[in-house]
């Protein structure tokens, strides 16, 4: 068993070894970011020192649920997914793209975009990863031939000279359902280093180039038989143990078809259309342009936001909101993450993390929507557009 599943370029790192690498990546030149405790909720924030990653520290997670709990003192990534993640920082929520004054009787450009920080991100589970790669082929970062939502700069420049440090799932909340997608509990792809916590250490894999150079670094051994056959077992036990499940074989097909299915009133009834779902989404990408113009001092500032496509004027055009309704909303958005996101990207835009359904005020779940849809077949679709709108 041990041959066949033990990964390449494996080494045992020991649990003092960590703030070697921390060390490292800070003399290299980057900002380590990663999780720590804020408001009772595993954030990802710029850390200073190891000792601010949330040691014994779990997590319980359900429909509208988020607790911390106590874990196990001897280990520093018990919990998994808070709200926030890689995007925050490769595609921030704020950024101001430029700034002019008036001078000369013209407009001169005063700033464009920052510099953009080295990140190294800490601690980045595999279903975060997936979403990175969700985004690049959005901005048109891996594939730059290929289709782009935008031309974004600053993700490009962040993304292209950020460092990932995955940590393997070993423990998976009650909402995550990343098995089903194939995106974790193990990464596979996309890190330059992933580590499997054991209690006395790490097991570490190496992805990238930049990962091998910075294990050479680092006060690794060979990992022993039993250590890598209890890192399998971790992962093994985790995949079996996910909270939700989804059948993902057919959802494209089935959203397709069921666009008047009755299930899309139910859910209606119950959604606040609050916008929490794509705020926590790791591969949601819909932002706002506003322009501020200053006239004490006749400077203008040009600054991108998120956007939510659950905004009552999001689809606003000439005569009103195309998606005036709740249904039409909540339908749009279920419909764009595992239907038509395969139509513009080939690929699903849900990754199996769970969040949309933590922090759903009222806990609506979609790996419990979609089997509802199977159920009783194709709904009709008889005068049914005129009583419920769009």
């Amino acid at each position: 068993m041990t041959d066949a599943n033990t990964p390449p370029h494996a080494f045992f790192l020991p649990r003092s070894g960590l703030e070697d690498l921390f060390q490292i990546l800070q003399s290299d030149g980057y900002q380590v970011l990663g999780p720590t405790v804020v408001n009772d909720t595993v954030m990802i924030r710029p850390l200073e020192s190891i000792a601010q990653l949330p040691q014994g520290v779990s997590d319980r997670q359900d429909g509208g649920f988020y607790r911390l709990v106590d874990g196990d003192p001897e280990l520093s990534f018990e919990f998994v997914v808070g709200p926030n993640g890689p995007k925050n920082y490769l595609f921030p929520a704020k950024l101001k793209l430029l700034e002019f004054h008036v001078g000369n009787e013209r407009f001169e450009l005063d700033a464009g975009q920052p510099d953009v920080p080295k990140y190294a991100f800490l601690g980045v589970r595999p279903c975060e990863l997936a979403a990175v790669k969700v985004q690049d082929r959005v901005f048109g970062v891996a594939e730059p031939g290929m289709f782009r939502c935008e031309s974004e700069t600053w993700y490009t420049l962040a993304r292209r000279q950020a460092l990932f440090i995955a940590v393997n799932c070993t423990r998976p909340a009650g909402t995550c359902f990343c098995a089903s997608w194939g995106t974790g509990p193990r990464a596979t792809e996309g890190f330059d280093l992933a580590l499997t916590e054991l209690r006395g250490g790490f097991i570490v894999e190496v992805g990238s180039d930049r990962g091998q150079a910075i294990v050479g670094r680092l006060p690794t051994r060979e990992p022993t038989v039993s250590e890598l056959e209890l890192a399998e077992l971790k992962l093994e036990r985790a995949a079996e143990q996910m909270g939700r499940r989804l059948e993902t074989g057919d959802v494209k097909e089935l959203l397709d078809h069921d666009l008047e299915h009755p299930e899309w009133d139910k859910v209606a009834q119950r959604c606040l259309s609050c916008g929490n779902c794509t705020m926590v989404c790791p591969t949601c990408f819909c932002c706002t342009v506003e322009d501020s113009t200053y006239l004490a001092d006749e400077n203008i500032t040009r600054t991108r936001y998120w956007e939510s496509c659950f905004t009552h004027q999001f689809s606003y055009l000439t005569s009103g909101p195309e998606r005036a309704t709740i249904r039409g909303r909540y339908r749009h958005w279920l419909r764009h993450k595992l239907s038509t996101w395969w139509d513009q990207f080939d690929m699903s835009g849900c990754v199996g993390c769970g969040r949309c359904i933590t922090w759903c005020p009222v806990g609506i779940d979609l790996t419990e929507e979609i089997p509802r849809f199977r159920e009783g077949g194709h709904a009709k679709a008889e005068n049914t557009t005129q009583s419920r709108g769009t």
